[in-house]
């Protein structure tokens, strides 16, 4: 489960409350239209954020916002970053799209984030344990790819100062050590030894694909719950097939 799930009622992935194309949409200055190349403008305005008004669909939207620019303020975002990214907010297969044109967006360069941690401060400051949450898992997504360095301190910092948190008082309380699964082994996650040729990886990602692909399992007219668990199982079996490319040099 999606750490806010555990805070929003139990709801795997991102709590949408609506359209979540067309709220992404206004965040990027205009409608996500499918099918288009044309690179959107990211707008950070206050007055265009304060038009989100749904509490589910700011939250989404900023997370998404706040990880990409803390992955990109170091230099060039990695694969551990978005990794850790995908682990702390599992995304509906639905979603992916959207999530990932604004991601791509926000990650051009490290600006902006303000206005959006500015933002959530107001928003949920009668949800402190939320923001801490999400503090958190910019943590971990700012150390997945080595020791946290100045520029990711720095980023981190205003964020909290943005969302109005107490100081931590130590190393635990800024990142909670248990908070946040650990990466999982990408051949367990696949099914197959780690001796397993190139072809054999590439076999057994395709067999878990099609075994849990959404889609497919709408059409057959399973529940929405076992719907949501393909989702995050799909997103677990891209994640270590994204790992074991990487590794191999795919």
């Amino acid at each position: 489960m999606s750490f806010w799930g555990k805070i929003l009622g139990g709801v795997t992935g991102f709590a949408m409350g609506g359209p979540f194309g067309a709220v992404v949409g206004a965040a990027l200055g205009h409608a996500a239209d499918e099918g288009t190349n044309r690179p959107p403008e990211l707008d950070s305005r206050p007055e265009a954020l304060a038009r989100i008004t749904n509490r589910d669909q700011l939250f989404s939207i900023g997370v998404i916002v706040l990880s990409a620019k803390l992955a990109k303020t170091d230099g060039a975002v990695k694969r551990e970053e978005i990794n850790a990214f995908k682990r702390a907010f599992r995304i509906p297969l639905e979603n992916q799209r959207e999530v990932g044109l604004l991601f791509d967006k926000a990650r051009e360069d490290a600006s902006g984030y303000e206005a959006f941690a500015n933002r959530m401060g107001e928003v949920f400051a009668d949800n402190r344990a939320m923001l801490e949450e999400v503090m958190t898992a910019l943590h971990h997504i700012a150390r997945a790819d080595g020791p946290l360095t100045r520029s990711e301190a720095t980023f981190l910092a205003r964020v909290r100062r943005s969302f109005k948190l107490d100081e931590p008082g130590g190393p635990q309380s800024r990142v909670p050590p248990l908070s946040m699964p650990r990466e999982p082994d990408p051949y367990t996650v696949l099914g197959i030894a780690a001796s397993a040729t190139d072809e054999e990886v590439r076999l057994a990602w395709r067999r878990l694909i099609r075994e849990h692909h959404p889609d497919g399992l709408a059409a057959r007219g399973v529940p929405p719950e076992q719907l949501r668990r393909a989702s995050a199982r799909m997103a677990e079996i891209n994640a270590a097939w994204d790992r074991v490319k990487r590794e191999r040099d795919l």
